[in-house]
């Protein structure tokens, strides 16, 4: 059975949704029949960019799209073969694991060759920031003078480490990653195509969860289903522990004990939390988005967070904590817990941070 990221992805340009600036460029591209040499599509990871280098490869090798078009027909050999993972003319390599001048040379020998099927030759090179310097170097003689059929799409997570001459050399795309609402619709279209149901806020949580990646969403929503099942509702409760997700009543319990200046019990409930098992890592991470939906609504009554997930109880709380806090308190207790957060990636003790942040923020605060 195909996971979920590979049943639901998107087959035309008219399915992706969220990268509009990137899929009309390309289209009017398509359309008009100018198709540059080489392109680098830079965004974080799950954001769509092997997708869209796979319909880019698609539609310009598509046999039954007629001028003006850019759609790919989803019917022909060609379209086919790359839907299902077997042309011969498109080649998509990891830079991640073929990284080395050895792997850069073979492909330069590769080009040479006219496509087998195909219009172009598509060579689609992932993680392309990790081309070792000789590599990059050797790629780079290759996107001078690429011959007439050959296309190359270079992804990357990291543009800061890709080479300058590399990316003047190509048409830059940059993605961004989805926003939360994004992700949700997506899910709730995947769950009605399934014949799954769920609660709202399992796919909050999920989209939460996934940091603006597709991909990631969809692999936690497989996994999700089955966890609890096709056959009943999928309830948040049971998918919390599933996702590792902290419940607002202990962020709020860890919240009143400092905001009372109360060290003493701040540290032992922080200190309970790790003895139980609980993530501290991501305890630190919904703490901080807890206290930026407080600073936020010291400075907007009526802001509306899209990071939380609250009930009527829990709304309630936030807003009195707000109203009883100063905004350069909420504000020191950002800083202080984001520090602790960057400090967390060193420390031997990776609560010891926290206690730090926590002692000091009641000490300067009296």
């Amino acid at each position: 059975m195909l996971a979920l990221y590979r049943k639901y992805r998107p087959k035309t340009f008219s399915e992706i949704v969220n990268q509009k600036p990137v899929t009309q460029t390309l289209t009017n591209a398509i359309s008009n029949g100018e198709i540059s040499h080489a392109y680098l599509f830079s965004g974080p990871k799950g954001s769509g960019k092997t997708t869209i280098a796979r319909l880019l490869a698609k539609s310009v090798n598509c046999l039954k799209r007629k001028k003006g078009e850019y759609e790919p027909c989803n019917q022909c050999d060609n379209c086919q073969e790359i839907n299902q993972g077997n042309s011969i003319d498109l080649i998509e390599i990891d830079a991640a694991s073929h990284r080395g001048i050895d792997e850069i040379r073979e492909l330069k020998d590769g080009i040479k060759f006219v496509p087998t099927k195909s219009k172009y030759k598509v060579f689609i090179v992932d993680e392309s920031h990790q081309l070792t310097k000789e590599a990059a170097n050797a790629l780079l003689k290759t996107l001078e003078e690429p011959p007439a059929h050959v296309i190359f799409v270079l992804a990357t997570t990291e543009i800061h480490k890709m080479i300058p001459t590399i990316i003047s050399r190509c048409q830059r795309f940059d993605f961004r990653p989805l926003k939360i609402e994004e992700i949700i619709s997506r899910l709730e279209k995947i769950l009605e195509n399934e014949k799954v149901k769920s609660e709202k806020e399992v796919l909050f949580l999920i989209a939460k969860k996934a940091e603006g990646s597709v991909r990631d969403a969809e692999s936690l929503l497989d996994q999700i289903i089955s966890f609890s099942g096709r056959e009943k509702i999928i309830k948040k409760e049971e998918i919390e522990n599933l996702l590792g997700i902290i419940k607002s009543e202990i962020i709020f319990k860890f919240l009143n004990y400092l905001f009372e200046k109360d060290v003493k019990k701040t540290i032992s409930f922080l200190n309970e939390l790790v003895e139980k098992g609980y993530n501290i890592f991501q305890f630190l991470k919904e703490t901080i988005d807890c206290l930026r939906t407080l600073l936020f609504l010291k400075i907007d009554p009526e802001f509306k967070d899209y990071t939380l997930i609250l009930n009527d109880k829990e709304e309630e709380e936030i807003r009195n904590f707000a109203q009883k806090l100063k905004t350069e308190d909420i504000h020191k207790y950002l800083e202080k817990f984001s520090h602790a957060e960057e400090k967390m990636k060193y420390s031997s003790i990776p609560q010891l941070p926290i206690e730090l942040a926590i002692i000091e923020i009641c000490e300067k605060t009296e």
